[in-house]
C-alpha cells in the first residue's frame, strides 16, 4: 500500500509562485508513474502534469506547459510540482497521484494511489 502526502499549498497573488512536495510516506514509488491533478469546486478532477519511472517521459496539461515543471526524487520518494506565474484559474485543490503501471494517463481512475489533497489560492 502507498501513502502520498501533499504539502505547500497556499494563497498566493496573481503572477507569483508555489512549490507543491508529495512524500510516499508509505510504500515505494520509485518504479510507478507518479503525478498530479487537480480539482476545482464543482468541477470534475482534472490532469495537471505527469512523469514516467527515471523521469523518461513527462506530459503537461496545455493550461500549465510553460509555467508547471513536474520533477521527483526517488531517493526520497518525492515528487515536486513547481508552478509559476499562477493565475486565478489555477485555484483548486491540487492532488498527487501514483500509477504502478509505468505509463502516463490522463484520467483520473488510471491512477492507483491518490494524496488527501493541498489547497492552492490564488488571488487576482
Amino acid at each position: 500500500q502507498v501513502q502520498l502526502i501533499e504539502s505547500g499549498g497556499g494563497l498566493v497573488q496573481a503572477g507569483g509562485s508555489l512549490r507543491l512536495s508529495c512524500v510516499a510516506s508509505e510504500g515505494e514509488i520509485s518504479s510507478f508513474a507518479v503525478g498530479w491533478f487537480r480539482q476545482a469546486p464543482g468541477q470534475e478532477r482534472d490532469f495537471v502534469a505527469a512523469i514516467t519511472w527515471y523521469s523518461t517521459m513527462l506530459r503537461y496539461a496545455d493550461s500549465v506547459k510553460g509555467r508547471f515543471t513536474i520533477s521527483r526524487d526517488n531517493a526520497k520518494n518525492t515528487i515536486i510540482l513547481e508552478m509559476n506565474s499562477l493565475r486565478p484559474e489555477d485555484t483548486a485543490v491540487y492532488f498527487c497521484a501514483a500509477r504502478r503501471l509505468n505509463g502516463i494517463k490522463t484520467t483520473p481512475n488510471d491512477w492507483d494511489y491518490w494524496g488527501q489533497g493541498t489547497q492552492v489560492t490564488v488571488s487576482s
